[in-house]
């Protein structure tokens, strides 16, 4: 019963907002949430491309206290530029398909509400990043990329090894500017 009632309702939303719309939107979601996941996933490989294993570092609460290390910090200056721009070029992109929902003169104003909802949880999601990674290099780190999705953290620092003072630090920035809880922030040091 309730599936069907589900179904009745997702079929009703669909209908109001357009077909060419609801997909130009689902796009646009898939393309932020596999830009997140790909970035994720380059966070935790060294330059070799080899993954580390981050269940060692698992507390009972679940949260990931042990940071990842990378052996090969010589070009991590190049690493953070370079997801740094990677992020916003796929953020700018998004954001592109989605002014385009709002521009068109054929959108529905429920396809234009909702492309306006996702343009401004982008741009919260982009300010609470860029307020994390300044606070995070203001607590004396060199370098620092955050990238926040689907309600959890991903923070990569260069660091030579983090006291455990450091990581409550960044798991106290990252909740008091995202409202993220330490148990879904993974810290990677680099």
């Amino acid at each position: 019963m309730k599936f069907d009632n589900f179904k009745t309702k997702i079929a009703d939303f669909c209908r109001k907002i357009g077909k060419r719309n609801f997909i130009i939107i689902g796009t646009v979601a898939l393309v932020v949430c596999a830009v997140a996941v790909n970035l994720v996933i380059a966070f935790n490989r060294d330059d070799n491309g080899f993954d580390y294993d981050q269940s060692a570092g698992m507390d009972g609460g679940g949260a990931d206290t042990t940071p990842v290390t990378s052996p090969d910090t010589s070009a991590s200056d190049s690493y953070f530029s370079s997801v740094q721009v990677s992020r916003q070029r796929t953020r700018d992109e998004a954001i592109e398909v989605l002014q385009s929902v709002v521009d068109n003169a054929a959108s529905s104003e429920t396809a234009k509400n909702e492309a306006l909802a996702q343009i401004s949880a982008l741009a919260e999601i982009m300010e609470a990043e860029a307020n994390i990674e300044t606070l995070i290099v203001a607590k004396g780190f060199e370098e620092c990329v955050a990238v926040i999705s689907d309600g959890s953290a991903s923070i990569v620092v260069k660091s030579d090894g983090l006291l455990p003072a450091q990581i409550s630090q960044i798991n106290e920035i990252v909740y008091l500017e995202a409202g993220i809880e330490p148990v879904n922030v993974t810290i990677i040091e680099r």
